[in-house]
């Protein structure tokens, strides 16, 4: 007689409960209070899935759901402790805003009078006057101010509206990459601008722009290098020669320096200004908001009333126009004392140095010399002498893991703890990270 085949076992995945029962658990309830429903069905399906692989055991599905729940918040970039050491560091978001600035976010993220004139009820044509007054007060040589999206969009919009159809001249030496590796000449003339190169990568001469000068000319446009420095046999031509020549050729000349700063400080003595290439003769200046000037994200182009006007008036200026939030947040940024990106770059080197050896010494460590930067393009090769706490290599990947994260630098072997960039009221939380982590 044959054996009889035992029975076979039930699949347990059979015991993974229905979505509309896992839709009714306290938990899911709960959440429903901070997150859409379609993210809570994400959730729930993603861990289900898991579950049917082996990854969660069936029996703590409920749990592994409410885990996940409870840790999902609304939105996913989370907020970083900057001990590198580099002020204005774009992948850490670039300028930290002041609390003014924060302020004004909150205010404008609601309704708002941000194209209405309360007065009148009728709809107003001053959208954002306030934060362009701010900053004609705080660059009295300019006439008038547009604020765009970002610096690309008000460079290409610059060269669109003075150079419509028509050659903008550039050196080579400024023919340059800026970040996540968009080239300006490629920006430039994906609209119908076309640039006309001149002169050599190292040296550029004012005859180089005079024979490129023409009847197809729209525009002089002069770059101010980011990132690199061109040191050794070298030569350029300034804004005030290119002025009186763009002048007498009756064409107009635009001047990005990218990195915001508004009149000279003496911290960063070679970082061309805004205020100097205006009074130089620039038809218009082209900056970003969230790197020197300590704003948010935007693009700032600075200059004559009607190089201004002409800019005002493309089409593309409604394509980059930028948002209510980030108008009232630069308006603040610019009107307030002082900012996160101005504190870092002046702090005062004995305070730089009791904070860190008070770091080093609550967790048993050494202060080195150390220079910080400014970052995202401003004053390169600029060193910011100061100090950092030495660490062991491996702290910095345990660091930047840790919650709240901190970010250090790795150099030499070493983990770098550079608070220039921490606000003192952080120094505690870094003790923490440290001894938590070591």
């Amino acid at each position: 007689m044959p054996t009889p085949t035992p029975a076979a076992s039930p699949d347990p995945r059979r015991n993974i409960p229905r979505m509309d029962e896992l839709l009714q658990l306290p938990e899911v309830a709960a959440a429903r209070q901070r997150l859409a429903e379609h993210t809570i069905r994400a959730i729930i399906q993603v861990t289900v899935s898991q579950a049917r692989r082996g990854g969660v055991p069936i029996s703590e599905l409920p749990a592994a759901i409410a885990q996940r729940l409870e840790e999902k918040n609304s939105h996913s970039l989370r907020p970083v402790i900057n001990a590198t050491g580099v002020i204005i560091h774009t992948n850490l978001g670039r300028a930290p805003l002041p609390s003014a600035a924060v302020d004004a976010l909150y205010d404008a993220a609601s309704y708002t009078d941000v194209e209405m004139d309360l007065e009148s009820g009728k709809r107003s044509k001053n959208r954002g006057a306030g934060a362009t007054a701010a900053l004609l007060a705080a660059c009295p040589g300019a006439e008038d101010a547009l604020v765009v999206n970002n610096g690309a969009s008000a460079l290409l919009l610059a060269t669109a509206a003075l150079a419509p159809g028509k050659e903008v001249i550039i050196s080579r030496g400024e023919l340059i990459e800026i970040g996540a590796g968009f080239r300006l000449p490629e920006l430039i003339e994906s609209t119908a601008t076309r640039l006309k190169e001149v002169g050599a990568t190292n040296r550029t001469h004012l005859v180089d722009y005079e024979r490129a000068l023409g009847d197809n000319t729209g525009a002089i446009l002069k770059v101010h290098p980011s990132n690199f420095r061109i040191e050794g046999f070298t030569s350029a031509v300034g804004v005030d020669e290119l002025h009186r020549l763009a002048a007498r050729h009756g064409t107009r000349l635009i001047v990005d320096l990218g990195s915001g700063l508004l009149t000279h400080d003496p911290a960063l003595p070679e970082e061309p200004d805004i205020h100097a290439q205006l009074r130089a003769g620039a038809d218009i200046v082209i900056a970003s908001g969230d790197k020197l000037l300590g704003g948010p994200q935007a693009g700032i182009l600075l200059g004559t009333k009607d190089a201004i006007a002409a800019v005002k008036k493309h089409p593309l200026a409604r394509a980059v126009r930028i948002d209510k939030l980030r108008l009232n947040a630069l308006e603040a940024a610019i009107s307030t004392p002082s900012n996160a990106v101005q504190d870092a770059l002046h702090l005062d080197h004995e305070i730089h140095r009791v904070r860190t050896e008070a770091i080093a010494e609550a967790v048993g460590a050494h202060v080195v010399a150390h220079d910080g930067r400014v970052g995202g393009g401003g004053a390169p090769e600029c060193p910011l002498p100061g100090f950092a706490v030495s660490l062991p290599e491996h702290y910095a990947d345990a660091l930047r893991r840790h919650n709240p994260s901190v970010v250090s630098r790795v150099h030499q072997g070493r983990c770098l703890v550079d608070i220039r960039c921490v606000p003192a009221h952080q120094d505690a939380a870094v003790i923490a990270a440290i001894k938590a982590v070591g």
